[in-house]
């Protein structure tokens, strides 16, 4: 493999897109230590502290989404196009870079669309079976398109669309290093404590907080039961003032670096249906009640939660069907059902494909994917 690669990876804003970047990210420093990396996207605070976190430099370009906005709105992004295809331009020549890797999210266009321009090597990842409007226009333009499912819709079917599975981050090398208080959380954990993992993703959501927490108001006995609380930003002071007035051992905070390594300790998981958490749960072996974000693109995530759940591997609830009720009811069908959670993981697992981010990386670093990785089942 060439050494000396020069890689840009750009998309982000959110985790869903952010993290299987990261992943390959450090897929590719573990290969080849002499890769040199960066990331472009945008000036949000949760993708440049993330990327600090992680320790990968970053730049930023003017770009706005078009999708769902009013005329006005649409024209004036479709004006900063330009802007940002010279700033992507200049980014690409200053860093020598080889390799555009595009994760999604509408800062990502400009970067693939100026490599193509430059005659760079370039590659797009979607993470979900519908991709999104920004990798639906790259699809056209990218030399690469890796998918994470089989049914992945809109895709050229041919030898240059490689099925990977969607990439995930490796822990940080200090484990909940965000979650310390004075004394380690996990020192407080038991061993036959039943942690319950809670999250709506990284920008939280507002109808798990409600539920979980009128569902955590009518738990009986609380005594072997430890909750870590991924609340969102806007929800973090009330979550906490919550947990403050009950006696429910627990963790609260707005955002957790380190989710996999919270996840491994999980005895079960409360979550969206991104597919980066679903990937992260399928190859953890995670049993977990997913709550699909109703508002999301082409409704992808209640796809994503219908497949596993039609396979066993986790139960669903609609957002609108939420309550503290419906979610107390399954939480306590799981947390008394060691067979049936062992079942679920057992499943969660024979559907994962953990390989992601070394695939990709290969690719990038020169390799080539072979026929039987590129048909692992999705």
């Amino acid at each position: 493999m060439p050494k000396n690669k020069h890689v840009i990876i750009t998309g982000g804003k959110t985790g869903g897109h952010l993290f299987p970047g990261i992943a390959v990210a450090q897929a590719l420093m573990e290969k080849d230590p002499s890769t040199k990396i960066l990331f472009v996207g945008t000036s949000a605070p949760f993708e440049t502290d993330t990327l600090a976190r992680y320790g990968f430099a970053h730049k930023s370009i003017i770009s706005r989404p078009i999708k769902g906005k009013n005329i006005f709105a649409k024209a004036w992004s479709a004006s900063l196009v330009g802007i940002s295809l010279f700033q992507a331009l200049v980014i690409i020549i200053a860093f020598r870079t080889n390799f555009i890797l595009g994760v999604g999210g509408f800062s990502s266009f400009a970067l693939v669309l100026a490599g193509r321009i430059l005659f760079r090597d370039t590659a797009i990842h979607e993470q979900n079976a519908f991709p999104g409007m920004t990798n639906r226009m790259l699809s056209k333009i990218a030399r690469t398109r890796f998918i994470s499912f089989k049914e992945t819709k809109g895709m050229p079917e041919n030898e240059t669309t490689l099925l990977v599975g969607n990439p995930v981050r490796r822990p940080l090398s200090t484990p909940l290093e965000n979650i310390k208080t004075d004394d380690s959380v996990l020192n407080q954990i038991n061993a036959d404590d039943f942690l319950i993992l809670v999250t709506g993703g990284s920008q939280g959501a507002a109808s798990i907080n409600r539920a979980f927490t009128d569902a955590a108001a009518m738990m009986k006995d609380t005594r072997q039961l430890f909750i870590i609380h991924q609340t969102g930003k806007n929800a973090e002071a009330q979550i906490r003032q919550f947990y403050a007035a009950g006696d429910i051992r627990h963790k609260a905070a707005a955002f957790f670096y380190d989710m996999p390594a919270i996840q491994d300790r999980a005895d079960l998981v409360i979550s969206r249906a991104g597919a980066g958490t679903v990937s992260e749960l399928c190859i953890k072996g995670k049993p977990a009640i997913l709550v699909p974000y109703p508002y999301a693109a082409d409704d992808h995530q209640t796809a994503n939660a219908r497949f596993l759940a039609d396979q066993g591997a986790c139960i669903m609830i609609a957002d609108k069907d939420l309550t503290g009720e419906t979610l107390l009811a399954a939480i306590e069908d799981l947390q008394h059902d060691t067979n049936k959670r062992s079942r679920m993981a057992d499943t969660m697992k024979a559907l994962a494909m953990p390989h992601g981010a070394d695939l990709i990386a290969d690719r990038i670093l020169g390799g080539n994917i072979s026929k039987k990785e590129n048909n692992v089942p999705a």
